[in-house]
């Protein structure tokens, strides 16, 4: 298979409507999309990224009404979260319809809704005029992608197409929040908060290693890690020219590689990125800052302690 590279979102768009696979960036990372009701082009994603099918995905949506194609019903609190929050960087969790294909959902009875807020990303959408589900483009357990050309490393000859553009802004995964009882339950972390939805519905409760954690991707398998070694450390370590570090201390020391972040969203945003040149660049062992776990910092220190656990 030869992998398209086009920055014309009708182009894309043609492969989901021919039943291909195409990634595409968010304001996340880049995502693997097909349409949601096309079960071989479904499939197509598990297999080119060797992806457990146990591990469910998030159906991208243009517009609001395309979650009655999707869901059951939506609740109370899920209309109070996609106020609030749609288009972003939140996935919420419905009960789906029949015609959802149990594919899609790692046969659960549940789908994961997300509206993007990426310009490109929602032309792209529009242009499909499907909702699309689509896990991060990158090979399974690998550090989700950023860039384009990081999706290329990893699956280029595996998929049909490549929707080209920046480097995405957050860095990190979507939040996930179930919305199917009476009180939403946070699943995943990202850069909307427990606070931030603790905002606009005050119940909203965090269970971890839960049986509802399996209605989210990115928290059974896994996931996030380079091929380096990950330590976590609370301050830069004594240098070492074989290693890496990155976090938001400046350090004189002399390291491989360095990444001094300005704060923790440009860590974040910059993590997956800075772990992907470790591993082009033969590097063995990445020291990682840790951070306060108030706002994004919740969601880096979930993916810095994966990646270490890895």
């Amino acid at each position: 298979m030869k992998t398209e590279l086009t920055t014309d979102v009708d182009q894309a768009a043609e492969y989901i409507r021919r039943g291909g696979i195409v990634a595409f960036p968010t304001e996340t990372v880049y995502g693997l999309g097909a349409n949601v009701f096309d079960e071989n082009a479904v499939a197509k994603i598990f297999e080119a990224k060797q992806r457990p099918t146990d591990n469910p995905l998030i159906a991208h949506i243009s517009s609001l009404e395309l979650i009655n194609e999707l869901a059951q019903e939506v609740t109370k609190n899920a209309s109070k979260f996609i106020d609030a929050f749609f288009p972003g960087p939140l996935t919420i969790v419905l009960k789906k319809r029949c015609e959802v294909p149990m594919i899609a959902t790692a046969g659960l009875d549940t789908i994961g809704i997300r509206m993007p807020r990426f310009e490109l990303a929602n032309q792209f959408l529009t242009a499909c005029n499907v909702p699309v589900v689509a896990p991060s483009a990158n090979l399974s357990g690998r550090p989700s992608p950023t860039t384009w050309q990081a999706v290329y490393e990893d699956l280029d000859g595996r998929i049909d197409c490549i929707l080209q553009g920046e480097i995405t802004e957050i860095g990190i995964e979507s939040t996930v929040v179930d919305c199917t009882g009476e009180v939403p339950v946070l699943l995943r972390t990202g850069s909307v908060s427990l606070d931030e939805l603790r905002a606009i519905v005050p119940e909203t409760t965090h269970q971890h290693g839960t049986e509802l954690s399996l209605r989210s991707p990115g928290l059974r398998h896994k996931h996030y890690s380079p091929r380096a070694r990950v330590i976590l450390v609370d301050d830069a370590p004594i240098e070492s020219e074989k290693a890496a570090f990155i976090g938001t201390d400046t350090t004189e020391a002399e390291f491989a590689l360095t990444k001094s972040c300005v704060d923790v969203e440009d860590y974040a945003h910059s993590l997956f990125e800075f772990f992907r040149e470790c591993d082009r660049r033969g590097i063995s062992t990445i020291f990682c800052q840790t951070v306060s776990t108030d706002g994004i910092g919740a969601a880096l220190m979930d993916r810095l302690r994966r990646a270490a656990n890895g």
